[in-house]
């Protein structure tokens, strides 16, 4: 499914099911030593779907910490995200050489539950989501708006390092293409010796889930790498 929204070169490893590895890892144990059941079958088959990226690169397996703000600690030289839903958990990963960051999200097609869309949406974004569900209402758009606006932040916070909150991006979504777009309210990261000002993504609609991937490429000229390609996306 993420593969489809994903350009060319990121591994992409995803399951519709728990997967507890036989071999654990103590210092990934020890941030889910006191976690419900829930939480520690989705912390461990996302990093179980990272160990399986991971080796689409070539790259041992080996733990994958938690950061200070909780984000994975990937190792030198790789990108990547995970995203874990009800009934899919999935990885994406790529090398810094073809990508600088990779945001990923995936969340049940159904409503957002009643009061939260005026949390995390502008009033531009709730005037597009209420022309959609008019054209399209097979999409629960206000739902992808959240999946979009986590897999911005996802890709935002390796290269920022701080927050951005859901009224510090703008995005417009084009219905048809399977694209959105997203400005940037507050300054944003210098990336390539540029200051990055949005992002670009993509959303799928299939088997019941909404997937959208944002991929920020190496900016060509600059000394690592080439830009990346996007593949054409079919939609379900």
């Amino acid at each position: 499914m993420l593969e489809r929204i994903l350009p060319a070169g990121v591994a992409v490893a995803a399951t519709g099911i728990d997967v507890i590895e036989d071999e654990g890892f103590p210092v990934e144990e020890a941030v889910i030593a006191k976690a419900v059941l829930k939480r520690r079958r989705e912390f461990l088959t996302g990093r179980a779907c990272a160990r399986l990226a991971l080796a689409q690169l070539g790259l041992p397996k080996q733990a994958i910490p938690v950061g200070p703000n909780g984000e994975p600690a990937w190792p030198d030289g790789v990108v990547g995200s995970i995203t874990h839903c009800e009934s899919f958990r999935a990885c994406a990963l790529a090398r810094t050489d073809n990508l600088r960051s990779v945001g990923i999200d995936a969340e049940p097609n159904q409503p957002l539950p009643d009061g939260l869309l005026a949390d995390i949406a502008l009033a531009q974004e709730r005037q597009w989501i209420a022309a959609y569900a008019r054209q399209a209402p097979e999409v629960s758009w206000d739902r992808l708006l959240f999946c979009a606006k986590e897999s911005i932040y996802k890709a935002w916070f390796p290269l920022a390092g701080r927050w951005l909150g859901f009224e510090d991006a703008s995005i417009e979504l084009d219905c048809d293409a399977g694209t959105f777009a997203c400005r940037l309210l507050v300054p944003g990261p210098v990336v390539d010796g540029r200051e990055l000002r949005g992002f670009d993504g993509r959303w799928l609609a299939s088997d019941g889930l909404l997937a959208t991937a944002v991929a920020v490429p190496v900016i060509a000229g600059s000394r690592t790498g080439t830009l990346a390609k996007r593949p054409e996306v079919a939609e379900d």
